[in-house]
């Protein structure tokens, strides 16, 4: 059988419960499954406080996947086997919510005075039990009023770096995200290195880190490969996974399209007691 690495639920950008995710992971036979939400640990602390984590079926691994500064580039660290209630790790997302609030009511005042109709209470019940209110809910709100046909568009057009309605956060430094998903007693692996746009940058960041995320459904064959070898040059951990969200409109539509192999996938997994 297989897993799957990196997956988000509704307490971030997902469109699946992590019940509904657990479930479908479970029926489609996955071995491991990682929840790794944008920013938060909700989710995996929504299955543990209802006595479904750990559970049986499925090996569930806590994950979150959180941002990093760059001037230029999209850095997102994904952090495994994390303790869901570091202090550390809790204060720093906190932080990193906050600021997403802030953000996002700039960015809806700005698509104002781009005379589109959008209105905060539209996003929220978008985002549904999200606290990590981000622009995919905004882009999601968008396409639901017509302004957009997809999600993708909304980005490209109105809310990618450099478009009208794109507002910087604050975001954490490569090394304080390292070094407090390390104090959660976690490994820091760094996400889908091709949407980065400049591997020299993917190679320093490997000198810091602890794995790559190789197998990624954006990655051709010869990307891959690169990856590949680039992990095992800096002696890194191999991961790798869908970056399912449960829409239409990323890299995959089912759970269980991206998988990589039990071998690489159970490196991740500690076992947790009930």
């Amino acid at each position: 059988m297989a897993g799957d690495l990196h997956t988000h639920t509704n307490f971030s950008d997902g469109s699946y419960s992590p019940e509904e995710l657990v479930t479908t992971a479970k029926k489609i036979g996955l071995h491991y499954l990682a929840i790794t939400d944008h920013d938060t640990v909700d989710g995996i602390r929504h299955l543990y406080e209802n006595g479904l984590y750990p559970g049986r079926g499925v090996n569930i691994i806590p994950g979150v996947e959180l941002s990093a500064n760059h001037p230029e580039k999209d850095i997102h660290i994904v952090g495994y086997n994390i303790d869901i209630y570091n202090e550390a790790l809790s204060e720093l997302i906190d932080k990193i919510i906050e600021s997403r609030w802030e953000r996002f009511s700039e960015i809806i005042n700005t698509l104002h005075n781009q005379n589109y109709n959008i209105r905060e209470t539209d996003v929220l019940k978008i985002a549904g039990t999200s606290h990590s209110i981000g622009r995919a809910h905004i882009a999601r709100t968008l396409v639901k009023i017509g302004a957009f046909k997809t999600v993708r568009e909304a980005f490209e057009k109105m809310l990618g770096k450099g478009k009208p309605a794109y507002v910087p956060r604050y975001l954490p430094e490569v090394d304080e995200v390292i070094d407090v998903i390390h104090q959660a007693g976690g490994v820091a692996t760094l996400a889908h290195p091709k949407l980065i746009g400049d591997d020299n940058l993917v190679e320093e960041l490997c000198k810091k880190l602890d794995g790559l995320e190789v197998y990624y459904p954006y990655h051709k064959p010869e990307e891959t490969q690169h990856y590949y070898f680039l992990a095992k040059k800096y002696n890194l951990l191999i991961t790798g996974g869908s970056d399912f969200h449960g829409a239409s409109s990323r890299f995959v539509n089912e759970l269980g399209e991206f998988t990589i192999s039990d071998d690489l996938a159970k490196k991740f997994f500690i076992e947790q007691q009930n």
